[in-house]
């Protein structure tokens, strides 16, 4: 089973990104995906963003997560 995980893009170097959810930092490519900027939500599999996502959309997941931890 695989799981992707909303991240709020923090810093964009080329086709590289700093992301974040809550304590987990990291870094990831954003080269399957164009026109993203500091502050979007991605969703992130295997190092990669595959999605943009709704930043509500991306809140209430992270919400859940929570719930379950």
């Amino acid at each position: 089973m695989c799981l992707a995980i909303p991240m709020k893009i923090k810093i964009i170097r080329g086709e590289f990104a700093q992301v974040e959810a809550g304590r987990l930092k990291r870094q990831i490519n954003i080269q399957l995906l164009s026109s993203l900027k500091k502050g979007d939500y991605v969703i992130v599999h295997a190092g990669f963003a595959i999605k943009k996502l709704d930043p509500e959309q991306a809140k209430e997941t992270l919400r859940m997560f929570d719930e379950i931890h």
